[in-house]
């Protein structure tokens, strides 16, 4: 490996490592203040990681996550920060939900339907804030914090007893989704559990995400718009049609995200569907510096402070508030922020200063500029 590459590498993976050791050491810190021990809780967890039951809870729950972060990713790319993700997906399975249970087709037909539904329904939510931004220069930030609270709104109306709502106690619901809607998962029997069938899709999903941006025109011309829109239009890029292609192809994996436990577990959407899944997806994203598999490691690692976690409260002699692991996700996001930072002005000094290394050594050689630049 060359010795760009070893740098390139090292970049890449520095950030990460950083965040996560600053995110430890924080929590810790935490524990320590609270007057009990900074290591238990990270061995309790840890053993929690080897129950086989355990493992299908985190491997469900990263493919959901994992989908998130693939749609707020495919926005950062562009530099379009789609915060909507949460809105949108809720929305998504909320209406494949209600497909799902009024319309009985084969289920060769059934699940493809599902599927595209689920798609149409993030792609419209969120091209929604990318036609405001495309004609009215209105931020995308903002639209899709509005455009949440409204999806939110929506789906309270929509499941209400008069409209498609089917009341199950004192939670409304949808109904229960046609049995040829129901995605069949890997079955590793009664005290495992079973394996999300839509496991596989978000690892398609993954590879689309990386043939697409990096062996297509498409994905060429959308991170050259992202790096600057100004260049992109110079080379014939049509900048606010990129903008729009680019949030309907974020909220179309975003409507996605919530299928995955809608057809292979729940077949039902109720207002105890799991809320948040879009803000954790930002996490991930940034986690996982946008690249599928970096969002891979970051979405199981969530994943695991998510289902290791209730182990805690059941810790003895001495209970450890599951909450802990929140504490540890959020200071993710700020050691993640921060340590990009460091790690991009370190990055800066390095190529500086081998520049400047070539520079010199070119003079010595009475070689122009030129052609220290051209190698």
């Amino acid at each position: 490996m060359k010795k760009f590459d070893k740098e390139r590498v090292l970049l890449a993976v520095a950030g990460p490592v950083i965040a996560l050791v600053a995110a430890i050491a924080l929590t810790s810190v935490v524990l320590l203040a609270s007057g009990k021990s900074p290591f238990e809780p990270y061995s309790l967890m840890l053993q929690q990681a080897t129950y086989s039951d355990v493992q299908v809870l985190i491997l469900n729950q990263a493919s959901l996550y994992y989908l998130a972060a693939l749609a707020v990713a495919i926005g950062f790319r562009m530099n379009l920060f789609n915060i909507g993700v949460d809105g949108q997906y809720r929305l998504a399975a909320m209406m494949t939900a209600v497909v799902g249970t009024h319309i009985a087709l084969p289920g060769v037909l059934q699940v493809p339907l599902l599927l595209l539904v689920g798609m149409l329904t993030g792609a419209f939510w969120a091209g929604i804030a990318g036609v405001l931004k495309v004609t009215r220069g209105v931020s995308e930030v903002v639209a899709t914090i509005m455009l949440n609270a409204i999806a939110t709104s929506l789906i309270g109306y929509l499941t209400l007893d008069n409209i498609w709502g089917v009341q199950v106690g004192n939670n409304n619901t949808t109904g229960v989704m046609k049995k040829s809607g129901w995605v069949p998962g890997i079955n590793l029997g009664s005290d495992v559990g079973e394996i999300y069938g839509l496991v596989f899709l978000a690892v398609l999903m993954g590879v689309l995400y990386w043939v697409v941006l990096n062996r297509t025109r498409f994905g060429f011309d959308l991170r050259a718009t992202g790096a600057s829109e100004t260049a992109a239009a110079a080379s014939g890029v049509d900048a606010k049609k990129m903008v729009l292609t680019a949030m309907l192809i974020s909220g179309a994996v975003a409507g996605l995200s919530g299928l995955p436990l809608l057809l292979g577990d729940a077949h039902s959407y109720s207002l105890s569907f799991p809320t948040g899944l879009g803000f954790t997806g930002i996490t991930i994203a940034l986690l996982g510096r946008n690249n599928p598999v970096g969002i891979a490691f970051a979405a199981l690692l969530i994943a695991f402070l998510d289902k290791a976690s209730p182990a805690l409260d059941y810790a003895t002699p001495v209970a450890y508030e599951k909450e802990i692991a929140t504490i540890m996700q959020g200071l993710i996001v700020f050691a993640v922020v921060i340590s990009y930072e460091a790690v991009r002005v370190w990055g800066q000094r390095r190529q500086q200063k081998r520049v400047g290394e070539e520079l010199a050594a070119a003079a010595a050689n009475n070689n122009s500029p030129k052609e220290v630049a051209a190698r």
